[in-house]
């Protein structure tokens, strides 16, 4: 399997994503994430594959990738939509350095999912925190 990482520019925590997305999908659905370049490898991604978001310097959140396709910006270019299941399935955080665009990221090299008790124990800034000490 083969997923996607990308940064979320601007966003200061996992619940903010998902208002951002949630006001995006209400306005203009289905939920889709643009991006300039269509992914080679699109078909080992719809095999299962997310899109792993990164925030404030650690991937800390995924989304499942339900479809990939072409489409044109406002100025007419070509760009692609990746369509995005609404659900954030935080994980557990990684440090990544910053990067342009997005990444593939084999399944093998992906954080699991942050158990379900982990999630609820913790509020997101002192998980931020924690992870910028390197304790997490």
């Amino acid at each position: 399997m083969l997923h996607l990482s990308k940064l979320a520019v601007g966003v200061r925590d996992i619940a903010e994503l998902g208002r951002i997305q949630a006001e995006r999908a209400a306005s203009d659905p289905p939920l889709r994430h643009r991006t300039r370049h269509f992914p080679r490898r699109a078909a080992e991604i719809l095999q299962g594959g997310s899109i792993y978001w990164v925030i404030g310097g650690a991937m800390v959140v995924r989304q499942a990738i339900t479809a990939i396709r072409r489409d044109q910006a406002e100025d007419q270019t070509a760009c692609t939509q990746l369509l995005l299941d609404p659900h954030l399935v935080p994980v557990c955080a990684r440090l990544i350095k910053p990067f342009q665009g997005w990444r593939y990221l084999p399944g093998a090299d992906a954080p699991a999912d942050l158990p379900a008790l982990a999630r609820t124990a913790m509020p997101e800034t002192l998980l931020r925190d924690l992870r910028a000490l390197g304790l997490v």
